[in-house]
């Protein structure tokens, strides 16, 4: 059976210049004093929306209806806020 011929593998070298232009990334600021008033808002109307559905949920007509949706709203506000957390500054 014919030997095969052995291949001589090339060195590698490095480039030595970069091709990539640097780009210069925009500092991001600090959040708006609004959006941190919303944040911070839409969390605190979310904990007084539960607190009020087990004190008076079923003196208020409108929560009487809701019936167990009241705590999806709540915790939904609660958690709406919670991920407009990740985006504060």
């Amino acid at each position: 059976m014919p030997k095969s011929k052995v291949r001589k593998k090339s060195v590698y070298t490095a480039p030595t210049t970069d091709r990539r232009t640097p780009v210069k990334v925009k500092q991001a600021g600090p959040s708006h004093p609004v959006y941190i008033a919303v944040m911070l808002g839409v969390m605190l109307i979310g904990l007084a929306w539960l607190v009020v559905n087990y004190i008076a949920g079923e003196k208020i007509p409108l929560m009487a209806d809701l019936g167990n949706w009241n705590f999806a709203i709540g915790f939904a506000l609660m958690i709406a806020g919670l991920l407009m957390t990740m985006r504060w500054r």
